[in-house]
């Protein structure tokens, strides 16, 4: 029996990024002989979203500055005991939610620190707690209810106070009602996995470094987050705001975006700046603009600001940090960050709606 020798071999299968790689070859040499500035007009558009941000924002402002500081500050209070006496303040209500009291840490170095220094430091101390998966969504969750950084909220007073408007009943029912309602109503619907946990199974927190090492380490660390994480985080979203503008399609997206936030109550100039850039920014334009904003869309736009944005945070920095700190998958962490979000429009639409005729005269 003969053996076939001249036997064709088989054509290797394509693979989808080879057609994709041929397609994009096609189109670049298109676009360069049809319209030869176009990849350099591109280029310089993504460059002009991509530079105010990551430049001027972060790099030679006092917001990347903010950063450094917040995770610094974050980490003395650890030390000086601050998680500890936190945590057991909570005890008896969590108890009662049948929570692990642990959930409400990262929320509080939002509000004393800053939203990345929060998963840095809070995300080892839930795994070191014990808390079920569910627990650590429950904290991401109510995480984005507290403001992203202490700068947003010190600069938040001082746009109310030249608005006129009454801060107490505000950051009471905005900034620590949520810390309690939040991961109530998650547990009972959402993310049903907690348990009780008693005061005495829970492990200290507070870490017995020397002060110099832990000033060193964490201003160490607070450099390593800015650089590593939040400063790539953001370029990757900028870069796609500019092919979208250069496309097109963004000032659609920006007037639907400004109509929405209109409607929720919500101040959309500085709306659109809490969501994209940063809501230290929007709440300081807050201030700088109060002859023309209307003083309506204050409270709203103070609710939003104070939250776990921009968006970027959400998508980008949050499930970076967390993945790498606690037992989540970016993925679990960016739904659990997803859900605390809507949360956080709602409160502050109904904030807005309800509370403004209260402290904003006519």
């Amino acid at each position: 029996m003969e053996i076939e020798q001249n036997s064709k071999p088989k054509a290797p299968k394509w693979h989808i990024f080879q057609i994709i790689g041929i397609m994009i070859v096609i189109l670049s040499l298109l676009a360069l002989f049809l319209v030869p500035d176009s990849l350099s007009q591109l280029f310089d558009t993504i460059m002009k979203e991509v530079k105010p941000v990551v430049v001027d924002t972060f790099l030679t402002s006092e917001v990347g500055i903010a950063v450094i500081v917040s995770v610094i500050l974050g980490r003395v209070l650890e030390r000086l005991g601050f998680t500890d006496g936190l945590i057991r303040l909570f005890v008896p209500l969590m108890r009662l939610f049948k929570i692990n009291p642990a959930v409400i840490i990262p929320s509080a170095y939002n509000i004393l620190g800053d939203i990345n220094a929060a998963g840095k430091i809070a995300g080892p101390i839930l795994v070191k707690a014990h808390a079920t998966k569910a627990e650590q969504k429950i904290a991401v969750a109510t995480m984005i209810q507290s403001p992203q950084s202490f700068a947003t909220f010190v600069l938040g007073l001082i746009a109310l106070s030249i608005f006129g408007i009454n801060a107490f009943p505000l950051i009471l029912l905005a900034i620590f009602a949520p810390l309690v309602v939040v991961p109530f109503l998650l547990a009972k619907t959402i993310y049903r996995d907690t348990r009780k946990v008693n005061l005495d199974e829970l492990p200290r927190f507070t870490p017995k470094t020397t002060f110099m090492n832990t000033i060193f380490s964490s201003a160490k660390e607070g450099t390593e987050l800015l650089l590593l994480i939040i400063i790539p985080a953001v370029t990757i979203v900028f870069i796609f705001i500019g092919i979208l503008k250069f496309s097109g399609v963004w000032e659609p997206i920006e007037t639907g975006t400004a109509s929405l936030l209109t409607m929720l109550s919500i101040e959309p100039n500085t709306g659109i700046v809490s969501f994209l850039v940063a809501p230290t920014l929007a709440v300081a334009q807050l201030a700088e603009a109060a002859t023309t904003i209307d003083p309506r869309f204050i409270v709203g736009s103070f609710v939003l600001a104070n939250s776990g944005l921009p968006i970027y945070v959400i998508v980008g920095q949050i499930p970076a940090i967390w993945a790498e700190s606690s037992h989540l998958s970016e993925r679990e962490v960016i739904e659990a960050a997803v859900i605390g979000m809507i949360i956080r429009i709602a409160t502050a639409c109904v904030l807005g709606y309800f509370l403004t005729p209260f402290l904003v005269g006519s």
